[in-house]
Formats: C-alpha cells, sequence, structure tokens
C-alpha cells in the first residue's frame, strides 16, 4: 500500500512540476494576440508595448542558469517552489498593472520566476524518479514544453476575446495557488550539494551582463532590420556580449567553485544536445511566429482560429511525449532523434512549397502535422538524453543550459529568420512595383511605406481603404502578397535547413548508450 502511495505522489509532484514548466513557457508567447488590445487600453503605441514582451524574454534568459545553479547549491525543490511563488505574486500585479512602466517591471519579476520554474524543472524530475518511470516523467515533461510553446496563441486568443487582456496574467494564479500546494507536499526536495561551497558572484554577474548584452543586440537588430550588423548600436552590444561571455568562460575555469563546469563542454553527446536544443528554438519555435503571422494578417483568421490550427502542431507533444517516453528505455534516443529532425525538415519544405496567394490551412497541414511530430518526439527525448551520464550536483545546470540554448535559439531564429524574410520582400517589391501602371512617386512613396512597414504590416496598406480606390490597387496587392509569400517561403526552407542540420549534428556528436549516473537522492542527505 505504501508503495502505491509513494509512486502516486510521485506523479502528483509531476503534475505540479508540470504545471510551473507550462506556465513559465506559456507566458513566453502569450502576449503576442493581447498587443492590439492592450494598445487600446494603455493609449500607446506597439513599439512602446515591445517591452512587454522583451521584458520577460531577456530576463527570463539572462536567470535561467543562475536559477540553475542556485537550485543544484541549496535545494531545488525550495528554489523552484519559491520561484513559482514570485511567478504567481508578479502575474496578479501584472493583472492589475496601472501603467505601461509597472507592467514592463513586473513583467521582468515575472520572468525570474519563469525561469526558476523552468531551469529546475527538469532535474527535479529526474531526481523524484527511477528507471524507466524517469524516462515516461521526463517523456510527459518534454510534451508540456512541446505544448506551452506552441498553445499561446490559442489560449491568449480566448482569454482575450473572452475576458481582456488582464485575464491572460490573472489565470497564472489560482493555477498558480495550486502548484505551490502540490510542491510543498509531494516534490520530494534533492540535496544542497553546494551549500557550503562559495557563491560564484563574479560567474553570475558576467554570465547575465554577457547574455543580455546579445540577446537585446539581437532584439535591437530585429527592431531596426535595416540598421546594418556593423552598426554600432547592434554590433557593440553583441560584440560586447560575446567579449565578457569568453572573460566569463576565463574565470570560470579559475575560481574555485565555479558556476559552471566548463568541461562539461568537452562532452560531444552534451553538445550534441544543446545543439538540438538550439535547433529546436531557432528553427521550429522561432518558425512559429511567423506562421502566426501568416494566417492572422494574410489568410484573416482570428486568434483563437489561428490557435485552433496550430493544434496540429502542438497537439502531438500531447500524444507522442509519453510514447517517446516509454521508447527511450528501449531503442536509441540519438537515432529517434535525428530521424524526427530529419522528418521535421520535410515537414518545413513541405510547408515552402505550399505557400501561395491562395494559401489556406488546407495546404498547410500535411506540413504542419510533421514539425508537430517532430517536436513531440525530440523534446522529450531530449531531456532525458541531456541528464544521461551527468552527476546529481550537475543535473540543474544542465537542465538550465538546454533551456538557455532553447530560448537563445529562439531569438536568434526570430532575427534571423526576419531578416530572410525582409531581404526577399524587399527584393521582390524592387523587381515588380516599377512594371505596375502608376506614377513614379508615388510609386516610390508606396514602396517606401511597404518596406518600412515590413512583411507583416504591409497587408494593411496594400489593403487599407484608401488605397482601394486606386485604380492600381489590384496589381499592387498581387504584389505586395507575392513578395510576402516569397519571403515566407525563404523562412520555411531556412527552418528546415536549420532543423536538419540540427539533426546531423546529433548523429556526429550523440552517443547511442551513455554511462548512467546513479541518482538515489537519500543517499546523499
Amino acid at each position: 500500500m505504501m508503495k502505491k502511495q509513494t509512486q502516486a505522489a510521485r506523479w502528483i509532484a509531476l503534475s505540479a512540476m508540470g504545471l510551473g514548466v507550462f506556465m513559465g513557457l506559456l507566458d513566453v508567447t502569450v502576449v503576442n494576440v493581447a498587443l492590439p488590445t492592450m494598445a487600446k487600453g494603455f493609449n500607446t503605441t506597439f513599439t512602446n508595448l515591445q517591452w512587454v514582451l522583451n521584458a520577460y524574454t531577456l530576463v527570463y534568459a539572462v536567470t535561467l542558469m543562475i536559477m540553475s545553479k542556485l537550485g543544484d547549491m541549496y535545494g531545488r525543490k525550495k528554489i523552484f517552489l519559491w520561484s513559482m511563488i514570485l511567478f504567481v505574486i508578479a502575474s496578479a500585479i501584472n493583472g492589475m498593472a496601472p501603467s505601461l512602466f509597472i507592467l514592463d517591471i513586473s513583467r521582468g519579476i515575472q520572468a525570474v520566476g519563469g525561469a526558476g520554474m523552468m531551469s529546475l524543472s527538469m532535474a527535479l524530475v529526474a531526481s523524484n524518479f527511477d528507471g524507466k518511470e524517469r524516462g515516461l516523467a521526463l517523456g510527459i515533461l518534454g510534451s508540456i514544453i512541446g505544448v506551452s510553446s506552441a498553445s499561446g496563441p490559442l489560449i491568449g486568443g480566448y482569454l482575450v476575446e473572452h475576458f481582456g487582456w488582464p485575464a491572460i496574467f490573472y489565470v497564472n494564479v489560482p493555477f498558480g495557488i495550486l502548484a505551490v500546494i502540490l510542491t510543498i507536499f509531494y516534490v520530494r526536495e534533492t540535496p544542497s550539494y553546494g551549500k557550503d561551497h562559495k557563491i560564484d558572484l563574479a560567474g553570475m554577474f558576467l554570465s547575465a551582463i554577457g547574455l543580455f548584452a546579445v540577446i537585446y543586440g539581437l532584439i535591437v537588430k530585429e527592431g531596426h532590420p535595416h540598421w546594418a550588423w556593423v552598426d554600432g548600436r547592434v554590433s557593440g552590444l553583441i560584440a560586447g556580449g560575446i567579449v565578457i561571455m569568453a572573460f566569463f568562460v576565463w574565470v570560470e575555469m579559475r575560481v574555485e567553485d565555479p558556476m559552471i563546469d566548463i568541461k562539461m563542454f568537452k562532452r560531444p553527446h552534451f553538445l550534441g544536445t544543446i545543439l538540438i536544443a538550439f535547433a529546436l528554438g531557432s528553427g521550429i519555435y522561432a518558425y512559429n511566429a511567423f506562421l502566426t503571422a501568416l494566417m492572422q494578417n494574410y489568410i484573416g483568421y482570428s486568434a483563437v482560429q489561428t490557435g485552433v490550427r496550430q493544434l496540429t502542431i502542438s497537439a502531438w507533444s500531447l500524444v507522442l511525449g509519453p510514447v517517446a517516453g516509454i521508447l527511450s528505455s528501449r531503442y536509441s534516443k540519438k537515432w529517434m532523434i535525428v530521424g524526427s529532425m530529419l522528418l521535421g525538415g520535410i515537414g518545413f519544405f513541405l510547408m515552402a512549397h505550399s505557400i501561395s496567394p491562395l494559401v489556406t490551412f488546407v495546404e498547410l497541414w500535411p506540413g504542419m502535422v510533421l514539425m508537430g511530430i517532430a517536436n513531440g518526439m525530440v523534446n522529450p527525448l531530449l531531456n532525458t538524453a541531456g541528464m544521461e551520464g551527468t552527476l546529481p550536483q550537475e543535473m540543474g545546470m544542465v537542465s538550465g543550459l538546454l533551456n538557455v540554448f532553447r530560448q537563445f535559439g529562439t531569438t536568434v531564429g526570430v532575427v534571423g529568420l526576419g531578416l530572410i524574410q525582409d531581404t526577399q520582400y524587399e527584393n521582390h517589391l524592387n523587381a515588380h512595383m516599377p512594371d505596375l501602371e502608376m506614377p513614379t512617386k508615388v510609386m516610390t512613396a508606396i514602396k517606401e511605406a511597404l518596406i518600412n512597414a515590413g512583411p507583416f504590416s504591409g497587408h494593411t496598406i496594400a489593403f487599407s481603404n484608401r488605397m482601394a480606390h486606386m485604380p492600381f490597387a489590384g496589381s499592387l496587392q498581387k504584389v505586395v502578397i507575392q513578395a510576402y509569400d516569397n519571403g515566407m517561403a525563404a523562412v520555411a526552407v531556412t527552418s528546415g535547413m536549420i532543423v536538419i542540420v540540427g539533426g546531423i549534428g546529433a548523429a556526429l556528436l550523440m552517443k547511442n548508450h551513455v554511462d548512467s549516473v546513479h541518482l538515489d537522492v537519500n543517499q546523499h542527505k
């Protein structure tokens, strides 16, 4: 009877950790669909609202490794629990925020809690489960990661449409309180492996500043696509961040109790797993932003309609996560990951082939299904593979690093794919707008407006009421749509190449079998 209770407690603990992961990752994307409503509520512009997104993304990425290390040192349950409490409190403040400034600040605080939950969840699951159950549990956690990353448009769209934008934050409060209670009573604490060690304040500071500079530089470039990479406002941040991160590595190799054991990066298997994490972020997750824009801005689906159709991608995570966890104990995780990444690449190529001025969900869904299968298989397998051969005291940091590379990959992907789309869009306008029958001055002015608006907003200009009365409106709209389609096709092809290269890298670096490390928590107490 006691054994059954213990098993039940483990699965209840998994539900608590899963809730934390779901909330933390959902809040990376859920705000996107609420921006139009928030702009009206705060009487401000989309540009000013950008920091509601960026504050969370930046702080989340910067604090992942720090929270991982604190969990390894002082107990992962303890840091996970306080992170969840902080997340819930900040969520309530977000919903009540009287001004945009307060909302930006509380979003940053919320991100610290989200980072703590996300960075420690995988290590907590690994230490709360043993044997085959661990693979299944990590598979389920991978499912939750996959679903939360892709379900933002659906959940956010529904909440905003029916309850207003504060609901996207308030919804975290009751679920967060439930998760806090379950964590207190059911999640088993891990040893404080480094409680007698000195906190590596220099490493924490350097890693935070370095990551901040690089990611903020990419965000600046995303917001100003026509600024050159060598522009000091972009290159200064990115180059400065890289220099700081190089200094961080130098420091870590010399301090007695480093934040990160740099020797971890000498393991080919571990390098293979973080390469896959980066490819997932820069290929699949980054592409979701462009797919959402295609469905809403060009096809014309509402936020909720878009979210429902994107279940074609996210629903596979629910189905395949547990399956992948079970299969991981029988078959090679390496080759299942490689095969799934190649399948995802084929899905992107199908998406690129299907994009046309008359594209609808009917043409898109086959490629979306393959993307969903790849995401649904790789995420849970990656969690399990990443923990293989990892010492108990390193598990929190390994979990944090996988999440850092996944999030960093998403940021790099959004910027890189955006630049590819912008280039293709602009090249098409430059090549075909001179053929339209309109005065040169008018053509130049409209083309400049379309380029400045970019692929996402150019559709609004071309199909505006003012433009509809122009004699060349139909021809112009056709050129704009074709320009956008060229950009989207290039984005899909690039994403496909990213995930395929990631799969090839995993094939070369990852091992079929990694010597396991005994993870019995009780022996360390």
